[in-house]
């Protein structure tokens, strides 16, 4: 059976319908635009802090905002914070209480603020971790149990026509869930839809979700199953976005719009938190940025909300296009064994390999250089692409040098014939790149460079389009068929006219690859020319045009990348928006550890703070990578309180989690192995920790 449709196109962004949803005077999904949110990071009953904070934020544009209420008395601290938030001029910005556990500081907070968040994983529900087998009349029971306890919030919110969100989180998921559908994306959307039937059967629809995890393909996974479901049961409720514990600086605005930016470039989202371990005021304008990609994309949703049937296929209601992925389970693609020189190979078991672009032949040495002089030991320069636009370019290209193991990829100008390559070393590993399309002249041109390359040991990348392999009568799926999958790669012709976005021109290539029979290597080329066709513009916090900065670039190339790699697509990667090469080649690097596809370093889990966190999250987190940062392979969660952290930390390798003021709980995976450390000793704690389990190397020594 094909899997449930979850968005009305994978290759166009529809935007998915949904009821409005009002908070307060701000409305969220309908016809509104995508809205921005964070969340205050001081201790809620410290008033004028917090209104302070809320103010900040207000100020840099944030539309709704999160404080936590993590008892009675911090709810209540809630009204004074709404009464002085709006004498200072923001009574049309609603305020947000955070709940976890406590059902009576949810009573509390709902008189004073207009939305209540709640975690259906921790509202008066278990969290023991127990190995317990349910059977129905006790899973029946504990629902019975869950209906009493929620029942009085939802009548409340109903009387005071607040709105609720009903918040999963990967991370705390109930034994009860865990028990019968486990730590996956089905259980996350079973612990949401769980909550979801008891608010229907009190009439209560003011209700927004959100399926937040650290992991990028889990939390992708589990929302696109949640629209699935609700479609079944006629449900369109607006969403909530965002990639919890994301970290901070590059990885955490990477992790953000991989995850954040797939869902939006699908037409699925109404709101939106870019979850930074930072001060929460610099996590608006990624989330703007965001935002305003998404919203150029939009075309016109149908009038009504599409009633699904089980055997349709994601992209049917788009051009007639069958995409073959599942979008529910991550399954990388196959894809055909091929050497690109005696070192360097792409296989299904290795990660994706890295291309990084120069400008220019004479650029070449400059950036050898600057190659030479960045510790690079685990991020190698694999594949460097150059622009060879006449003979001229070919004969300076003798003398150039490339950073040793490096397979040069050169970019042939369509004036280029196989004649013109003469001059090319006969047996160095060499990828030639050409452009082609369809017609009876490219399929010719093809031969004679195919041919050119099995003779010399290259390999040939033929930048091409769905369209052009659509037909498999047509010369260019001709030839491809007679050369096989043994010397050549696949990449998307960007000079073509765009119909649709990026990532779905690449999903569509790589169909029509499927539809041939072709496992050719799939190469993911971030390009200005690919990124405009995603509808990407590069926008100040205005919404007026600038030139490109890197934040644009940085984005670009993780919402196209990273959605297409969560897809399982993709054995390159090259970010050529980038100038700077060194720097291009590091970003290439975070964008794959981001969606899980390759480690270069280690990696962090770090929750942005809020009211609950019991130590300086910044801090500490800078402080363990400086002591950490070199472990590639490791895995490292940073909590800040016991809410999430546990099982946050499904496939963290160790811990560090906020377990009481100025003491922290050392974790090995989900297991507590050294509780109420002093804070001062917790780092040498855990370093100590990491060796005893075999994963501590010492750093290297700098130069």
């Amino acid at each position: 059976m094909s899997p449930l449709p979850y968005t009305l196109s994978r290759f166009h962004t529809v935007r998915r319908r949904t009821r409005e949803v009002m908070v307060g005077p701000v409305g969220v999904g309908g016809a509104n635009p995508l809205r921005v949110q964070s969340m205050t990071t001081s201790d809620t009953q410290d008033v004028a802090a917090t209104v302070r904070q809320a103010i900040a934020l207000a100020e840099v544009g944030c539309e709704i905002i999160r404080i936590t209420a993590p008892n009675v008395q911090a709810a209540r601290c809630l009204k004074p914070i709404r009464e002085q938030f709006a004498a200072a001029g923001f009574a049309h910005v609603p305020l947000v209480a955070d709940i976890h556990f406590l059902p009576s500081a949810a009573m509390e907070a709902v008189e004073h603020v207009e939305k209540i968040r709640i975690n259906p994983g921790n509202y008066a529900d278990k969290k023991k971790f127990a190995v317990t087998e349910y059977t129905d009349a006790a899973y029946d029971a504990e629902l019975a149990r869950i209906h009493d306890s929620v029942t009085p919030l939802i009548l409340r919110c109903k009387a005071l026509a607040r709105c609720m969100r009903i918040g999963t989180n990967h991370g705390s998921l109930s034994d009860r869930i865990m028990n019968r559908y486990g730590d996956t994306p089905l259980g996350m959307v079973e612990s949401a839809l769980e909550f979801l039937r008891i608010c229907r059967g009190h009439g209560f629809d003011d209700i927004i979700l959100s399926m937040k995890a650290s992991n990028p393909k889990v939390m992708i996974q589990a929302y696109r199953l949640l629209v699935a479901r609700m479609d079944q049961e006629q449900m369109d409720y607006p969403l909530h976005l965002g990639v919890t514990e994301a970290g901070d600086g590059e990885d955490g605005r990477i992790k953000s719009a991989i995850g954040i930016g797939s869902l939006l470039a699908d037409g699925i989202g109404d709101t939106l938190r870019v979850s930074l371990t930072e001060d929460s005021v610099y996590e608006i304008p990624v989330a703007q940025a965001l935002a305003r990609k998404a919203m150029s994309l939009w075309r016109t949703p149908p009038p009504a909300p599409r009633q699904s049937t089980s055997d349709e296929m994601p992209g049917h209601l788009a051009a007639g296009i069958a995409d073959a992925i599942n979008p529910f389970v991550y399954t990388k693609r196959p894809v055909a064994p091929l050497a690109l020189s005696p070192g360097l190979a792409i296989s299904p078991e290795l990660p994706p390999r890295v291309v990084t672009r120069v400008a220019s032949v004479a650029a070449l040495a400059d950036a050898a250089q600057k190659f030479a002089t960045t510790r690079l030991a685990d991020t190698p320069v694999e594949g460097l692409l150059v622009p060879i636009a006449n003979t001229v370019d070919l004969t300076a290209l003798k003398a150039a040098t490339f950073p040793a193991g490096t397979v040069p990829f050169l970019e042939l100008a369509t004036t280029l014939t196989p004649a013109n390559l003469a001059s090319l070393n006969a047996s160095a590993p060499v990828v030639l790149v050409r452009a082609f399309n369809c017609s009876p002249a490219d399929a010719e041109s093809l031969a004679g460079f195919a041919k050119l390359a099995r003779a010399r040991n290259h390999t040939l990348a033929i930048a091409t389009t769905a369209e052009a392999l659509s037909d498999p009568d047509s010369p260019l799926a001709a030839t491809l068929r007679q050369l096989g999958d043994a010397s050549f790669l696949i990449t998307l012709d960007d000079s073509a006219p765009a119909a649709r976005h990026a990532i779905g021109r690449y999903r569509a290539l790589a169909d029509a690859l499927r539809t041939l029979g072709s496992q050719a290597p799939l190469w993911i080329r971030n390009t200005t020319a690919v990124h405009s066709s995603l509808g990407i513009g590069h926008w100040s916090l205005s919404g007026a045009a600038h030139a490109p900065d890197f934040l644009s670039r940085l984005l670009d190339a993780s919402v196209l990348s990273g959605a297409l790699l969560c897809d399982g697509l993709g054995d390159l990667v090259s970010i050529e928006t980038e100038p700077d090469p060194v720097r291009a080649l590091k970003l290439t690097y975070n964008v794959l550890q981001g969606a899980g596809t390759r480690s270069s370093k280690t990696e962090f889990v770090a929750c942005p703070s809020c009211g609950r966190t019991l130590f300086d999250l910044q801090t500490t987190t800078q402080r363990i990578r400086a002591r950490t940062g070199h472990l590639k392979g490791v895995k490292i969660a940073i909590m800040g309180c016991i809410v999430n952290g546990p099982g946050e930390m499904a496939d963290a390798d160790f811990g560090y989690v906020g377990g009481a003021p100025a003491k922290i709980n050392l974790y090995v995976g989900k297991t507590c192995v050294q509780y109420n450390l002093p804070q001062a000793e917790a780092d040498e704690h855990l370093v100590a920790l990491i060796k005893q389990h075999g994963k501590w190397v010492e750093p290297p020594v700098q130069a």
